[in-house]
């Protein structure tokens, strides 16, 4: 597995979104924009739920910076369309539903306890990747508690800096 630091490029993919359009990570950083990577482990919990809709509400201050945001979980593109509809979410899912993406960037949760269901074999840890415009990592957050909720000021201050 991968283990990105500071400095280092991106690592590229190709994902479906919600529309089962297929997004290439390196054809957005062809547009000169600073990238910004959410790992989560599922759509429909409720940290999940509280963190991308912070993010949604946050969503004017990475668009001032000209940031392209992307969640990303293991969850189907069909699954992750609904999440995304019923919470008003204003940037793109993306479903690594063969888990590759996040083995790719070493953010796997290896069986993640949900209460009430059974474990649920390699999930996305919680997890921030911030990418500047050139494609370079300029910060990382990776929660080994899915319970635990990225630094979001933190976020904005990072992304606005670029």
């Amino acid at each position: 597995m991968n283990e990105l630091n500071i400095g280092d490029k991106y690592l590229d993919f190709s994902l479906y979104n919600t529309d089962l359009k297929e997004i290439k990570l390196s054809d957005i950083f062809s547009n000169g924009k600073p990238v910004v990577l959410l790992f989560f482990p599922g759509a429909f919990t409720s940290v999940c739920t509280k963190e991308l809709c912070t993010f949604r509400d946050k969503m004017a201050l990475l668009n001032k910076a000209n940031a392209v945001v992307f969640g990303i979980s293991v969850d189907s593109p069909f699954s992750l369309s609904k999440f995304k509809t019923e919470n008003k979410l204003n940037f793109d899912l993306l479903s690594d539903y063969n888990r590759e993406v996040i083995k790719l960037y070493n953010v796997v949760h290896e069986d993640l306890g949900i209460i009430g269901l059974p474990k649920l074999k390699q999930a996305a840890k919680r997890a921030v990747f911030i990418f500047d415009k050139k494609g370079n990592l300029a910060y990382k957050w990776v929660s080994d508690h899915p319970g635990k909720e990225p630094d979001y000021d933190k976020v904005i201050e990072i992304v606005n800096s670029l």
